[in-house]
């Protein structure tokens, strides 16, 4: 920012330049005059002196503060980049010089690194030849974990004089992992009395890779009783069910072994297996019925462990064991929604057990499992959506970037002394920051 000061005489509607520093004179004929001010604020203080009146006009005389400010927008620009993820070192990312449209000569002179927060960027960009490049190994999965799109945000400034070019690169995933299921082997319990479409959730893959690397389908192995179906959840989650078609007959078969198969969407497909063993039992003949067709709630994050987040509640007319009602968590609940909250499984209250962040997530879908104690033990399962509401509990975060030691008094206006970045964790209103300085600083 720069102050300057001048005066100016306006006769009627015309002004003219009459005192102040000299190489403001072509400034106010380029701008002023023409009253185009593109790319200035200007703070006005007006001194009115009247002078004599005459017949023609009534002269004024006019101080004005100009306050300078370069727009970030008219010295910055953005370029995106893509690499896959697990390149070599060295591998080259992009040509910022040449799509800055700087040869080497000019790029010398004005100097050009990059600003990348408080730890080592995954990238460098040579002085000589203002090319991005790979700077060790990048693991996709480590720096966004499952996002659909990972993207690593850098400033490119050049110095001499001042610019800020914002580069966005983009880690492309490539297929180097595979489906994986908790466990190799899944047992089963199917009453006999099990009627067609009677269906069992099974237990998830997960493949670390995102998008059409993940789990994309399931197959079954041939057999006479069970066929597989599979609901996506969407955000790479399918999950698999075994839906029972012909009735099962103890006396004939008292156990069934299956192969279940998850495949990922890469060329070739990678693959995983779990066992399925399907024993079959005799007799109880009415599964639990919860008493909501759903359960939807809203949880302040912060919320101190043992808050009650909601109660959920089934029913089995059966008798005696086969009648009693256990909850559990569903297969498909992963190891954050379990270290989040825990269920009671006796009276099925579901309670705060581990820390709630809306910034880290801010929505739950927990499958929740009511139980029989039958010897055949039939279940069902119901989903609780828990949508976390913001609290404004993360304060603005200042990363400050000098670009000298030291500030010479003798400074011309205009030096850059550093680059100021803020940001907010909070989510809406909570998140949008307002900066600013002491006024009385020369800065």
């Amino acid at each position: 920012m720069i102050l300057f000061e001048f005066s100016f005489e306006r006769v009627g509607s015309k002004c003219t330049f009459i005192k102040g520093q000299k190489n403001l004179r072509a400034l106010w004929q380029l701008h002023i005059g023409r009253n185009q001010i593109p790319g200035f604020i200007f703070s006005l203080s007006v001194m009115e002196q009247r002078r004599h009146e005459t017949r023609r006009a009534r002269k004024k005389w006019t101080t004005i503060t100009m306050l300078l400010v370069a727009f970030w927008s008219s010295v910055s620009a953005q370029f995106r980049y893509s690499v896959l993820e697990e390149v070599p070192e060295g591998t080259v990312v992009g040509n910022i010089a040449k799509d800055l449209g700087l040869d080497k000569t000019t790029l010398k002179k004005r100097g050009i690194r990059i600003v990348y927060g408080s730890t080592e960027p995954p990238f460098i960009v040579r002085q000589d030849d203002g090319v991005l490049y790979v700077k060790g190994k990048i693991d996709r999965e480590e720096i966004c974990e499952r996002r659909k799109v990972c993207t690593i945000d850098l400033k490119t400034v050049l110095q001499n004089p001042l610019e800020i070019h914002h580069v966005v690169v983009e880690i492309l995933d490539v297929n180097d992992h595979s489906p994986v299921f908790p466990q190799k082997e899944n047992i089963l319990e199917v009453s006999e009395s099990a009627l067609p479409g009677a269906k069992f959730q099974l237990q998830a893959a997960r493949d670390a890779d995102s998008g059409l690397l993940s789990v994309q389908q399931y197959k079954l192995s041939n057999n006479a009783h069970f066929r597989l179906d599979v609901k996506d959840r969407g955000e790479d989650r399918k999950t698999p069910s075994l839906v029972l078609e012909k009735p099962l007959d103890r006396e004939s078969v008292k156990s069934h072994v299956l192969l279940l198969t998850a495949l990922d969407g890469g060329k070739p497909p990678r693959s995983g297996n779990m066992t399925i063993i399907v024993n079959v039992s005799d007799v109880n003949d009415n599964p639990p019925v919860f008493s909501q067709e759903s359960y939807t709630v809203s949880l302040k994050e912060n919320s101190p462990v043992g808050t009650t987040v909601i109660q959920v509640n089934a029913t089995d007319l059966d008798e005696g064991p086969n009648g009693e009602v256990e909850y559990s968590f569903g297969n498909d609940v992963d190891a954050r929604s379990r270290e989040s909250f825990s269920l009671n499984p006796l009276t099925g209250v579901i309670v705060v057990a581990g820390a709630i962040d809306f910034e880290e997530n801010s929505r739950y879908e927990i499958d929740v499992q009511a139980s029989d104690k039958g010897t055949a033990t039939l279940n069902i399962e119901k989903s609780v959506i828990i949508n976390i509401v913001d609290i404004n509990d993360n304060e603005p975060e200042i990363e400050v970037t000098s670009f000298s030691h030291a500030l010479p008094e003798d400074s011309k206006p205009g030096t850059t002394v550093a680059l100021i970045s803020v940001k907010d964790a909070d989510s809406g209103l909570n998140g949008k920051v307002t900066c600013y300085i002491n006024s009385d600083l020369p800065f």
